[in-house]
């Protein structure tokens, strides 16, 4: 006579996380926020003044606030489309564009007039043109 012992099931549910999707979406909520920061008065993202003791911390104006939004608003929409990877690849390469420029000073002082980007947001630029073309380029999903 053979015994039947039902054993426990043990059911297993992977989670895959699109990592381009993710650090699209993320990054895009993020650019939103900072757009929308920069319309308050606040010592991180704001004009830059003639005296350092009032200024951000990181210089943005109006068209930078705009340019930011739409950027994150991209970021949003592309993040939950497949062109994920495009984006990030897109956003990388305009960082680095802007951080490069920034690191020349006749540059420098061409996006103050237009962005009122300071240094401090140039580095800015550069870290988030390296992590953006790292996900890009270095992982598949």
């Amino acid at each position: 006579m053979k015994v039947y012992i039902p054993s426990p099931t043990i059911t297993i549910q992977v989670i895959r996380i699109e990592v381009q999707k993710t650090y699209a979406m993320v990054i895009g909520a993020v650019l939103v926020l900072v757009g929308l920061v920069g319309f308050v008065s606040n010592p991180l993202v704001g004009v830059p003044a003639s005296s350092s003791a009032t200024s951000p911390l990181f210089g943005a104006n109006t068209y930078e606030n705009i340019l930011h939004i739409v950027v994150g608003a991209l970021g949003l929409w592309f993040g939950m489309k497949s062109s994920a990877k495009s984006y990030n690849m897109g956003l990388g390469i305009g960082a680095a564009v802007v951080g490069l420029v920034g690191l020349v000073p006749q540059g420098l002082a061409v996006l103050f007039s237009v962005f009122a980007i300071n240094t401090t947001i140039t580095y800015l630029h550069l870290a988030i043109a390296v992590v953006s073309l790292g996900v890009a380029y270095g992982l598949k999903r």
